[in-house]
């Protein structure tokens, strides 16, 4: 599915000229209205934006093979995280080792046809970035074939869904960090270990959530009724599912939360109830990023390597930006568990619960 883009590959889809001819206007007078020149009448440029999109015409990037790549993009799942801090760092760094510059936008946005936005993808192409990196990508159908048809190089860090064959992507061993929560649960001597995962089709959570399985399994121990609860990566939700867990009639004496940011709000409602962390029940995360030491008490957590990720994505994709396929389509880097203070034995107290 990915191609590495340069100047000899031919340009797909209609030229310039076709859509002047559907617009009715001159090629000259089309290029202005593509550049958002001002001395176009706004009836014209309605014509030819009208031509635009329903033609499909998109600007090429303008590769030079004469000269190194210089300028890619970053799409942020959001801007306003830790965890696009951290993807931040990791990518500033090595497109400083790369001489790369790096645009960062928050994106792309979808039509109602699911496409991509074409604000967004016009100024893709205008600007020349030879790749792209995507962060957290949810990107549709549509969207992965444009990036294909118009040979843009693009990998993928952490995608949220599975993504199409030959994608290269780029996230942790999320399984093993699965096995490593529960683990370590168990060798605190709990049995009653619950999960709060993330989104049912997440892949990140999926692997997580049959790490945990394969390690109660290896214990000899089933997977308990009601343990295993979805939310949306997000604290609101985590905090219901914690409650829900609570109010089972054998209720949990430890928790694997699939996300730090979760796990704050399982936090709030095990204080809701009245409960202490780990007296009453223990509390293992996922991530380690800055607010796994927020929490009262910090938090144990399964540390990813975030910025380690994000620089190894950006150096595959300078590599498909010059032709060199990677072996594989998908890299992994090591999880380790990071033991704080959220975790202890079960207590009598605990154990008496339910």
């Amino acid at each position: 599915m990915v191609r590495a883009g340069g100047s000899s590959v031919a340009a797909a889809g209609p030229t310039l000229a076709v859509v002047a001819r559907e617009a009715g206007v001159s090629v000259p007078t089309a290029s202005k209205v593509v550049n958002g020149r001002d001395d176009v009448a706004p009836e014209t440029r309605r014509r030819v934006t009208a031509a635009l999109e329903r033609l499909g015409y998109v600007r090429r990037p303008r590769f030079d093979t004469a000269k190194s790549p210089t300028l890619i993009d970053l799409v942020v799942h959001a801007l306003d995280s830790s965890w696009a801090g951290a993807v931040l760092h990791g990518v500033e760094e090595a497109a400083y080792e790369a001489g790369l510059e790096v645009v960062v936008s928050a994106g792309p946005t979808r039509t109602r046809a699911g496409h991509p936005e074409r604000g967004w993808l016009d100024k893709l192409t205008a600007r020349g970035s030879c790749g792209v990196l995507f962060d957290l990508a949810e990107l549709t159908p549509p969207q992965y074939a444009w990036l294909d048809h118009h040979r843009i190089p693009y990998v993928l860090l952490d995608p949220v869904h599975e993504p199409p064959a030959g994608a290269v992507s780029v996230g942790a061993a999320n399984w093993q960090g699965g096995v490593s929560a529960t683990e370590h649960l168990l060798g605190l001597g709990h049995e009653r270990i619950a999960v709060i995962a993330g989104g049912r089709r997440s892949m990140c959570s999926g692997a997580r959530v049959a790490g945990y399985r394969s390690a109660l399994a290896a214990a000899g121990l089933h997977q308990r009724g009601g343990y295993v609860r979805h939310a949306s990566f997000d604290e609101g939700t985590a905090r219901h599912r914690m409650h829900e867990l609570l109010d089972l009639p054998e209720p949990p004496t430890a928790v694997f939360v699939c996300s730090d940011r979760m796990a704050l709000g399982a936090y709030t409602a095990l204080a809701e109830r009245g409960l202490r962390v780990p007296d009453d029940i223990s509390v293992v995360g996922f991530g380690d990023l800055p607010e796994a030491r927020w929490g009262n008490p910090a938090l144990t957590t399964v540390r990813q390597p975030l910025a380690e990720m994000a620089a190894t994505a950006l150096r595959l994709l300078v590599r498909l930006m010059h032709g060199d396929r990677p072996e594989g389509t998908r890299t992994e880097l090591s999880t380790r568990l990071v033991e704080r203070a959220s975790t202890a034995a079960p207590s009598a107290r605990s154990a008496a619960r339910g």
